[in-house]
This record gives C-alpha cells, sequence and structure tokens, in this order.
C-alpha cells in the first residue's frame, strides 16, 4: 500500500506549538531537522518502505490549460499549496497503521532549540485501479 505524506508548513488543525518559519531558524537548528530528515529516509530505504521523499522549494508557478492550440496561463492566483506544502515522502507499507506510525514519528522532526515541531502531515492512499481495469 503507498501512501503519501504530505509535509505541511501550516494549515490543518491548531498547531501543538508555534513554530517559525525554518528561514527563521539558526544554521544548527536547520542541519538538526536536515539530518533528522535524511536520517529517517536512510532507514525506510533499508526497510525498503520508502518510494522518495522532496523538499519542495518556495518558488513555482501557477499554470493552467488555456484551450486548444493556446499557451499554458501562467499568470492569476497562485494554489494556495504553494505556501502551505513543504514537501512529500512516498511510503509502500503494509498498513494503514504502519502509515500512521511512520507518519506520526515524521511529525516529530526537529526545530528551533531541537524541541519537535510537531509538524501537520496529511496522510492519503494512492488511489487504486479497479480490478480488471485495462484489460
Amino acid at each position: 500500500m503507498k501512501y503519501l505524506m504530505l509535509k505541511h508548513y501550516g494549515g490543518g488543525p491548531t498547531p501543538v506549538v508555534e513554530c517559525a518559519p525554518m528561514d527563521q531558524w539558526t544554521p544548527e537548528e536547520i542541519s538538526a531537522h536536515i539530518r533528522f530528515m535524511d536520517d529517517f529516509a536512510k532507514r525506510l530505504q533499508g526497510t525498503g518502505e520508502l518510494v522518495d521523499a522532496q523538499g519542495l522549494s518556495p518558488e513555482g508557478t501557477w499554470v493552467r490549460y488555456d484551450g486548444e492550440g493556446r499557451p499554458p496561463v501562467t499568470d492569476g492566483p497562485f494554489a494556495e499549496s504553494k505556501e502551505l506544502i513543504a514537501g512529500w515522502m512516498v511510503v509502500d507499507v503494509d498498513s494503514y497503521d504502519r502509515a500512521l506510525e511512520l507518519a506520526g514519528e515524521l511529525s516529530a522532526a526537529p526545530g528551533p532549540g531541537g524541541e519537535p515541531i510537531y509538524e501537520g502531515l496529511e496522510l492519503r492512499p494512492f488511489l487504486a485501479l479497479p480490478p480488471g481495469f485495462g484489460e
């Protein structure tokens, strides 16, 4: 079962702790956070559960189809997710409970002062095709 663990900067339920944006963290705090993420990913590589993990840059372009033969539209309001989505991790696990366990652990990544940031994660299963589809 594949799950997307979508890492959020904010949003969702009221945060357990207020955490400053990463651009306000010390270099040591950023290094500790990245080290945690790297160690977590390496552990999941070792168990065969990691499919992919990526952080996202704050830069981006909003794009929308504008009709046959016309170039895509790239202006207009950027989807709110730009300020919300920090990155993702895709895992392939044996059960929903295992996916929950990993998401909970990932939420405890360290932030300012080395304390867990209680980062909001959205856990979503990959869509499975119905049996017999495409035959």
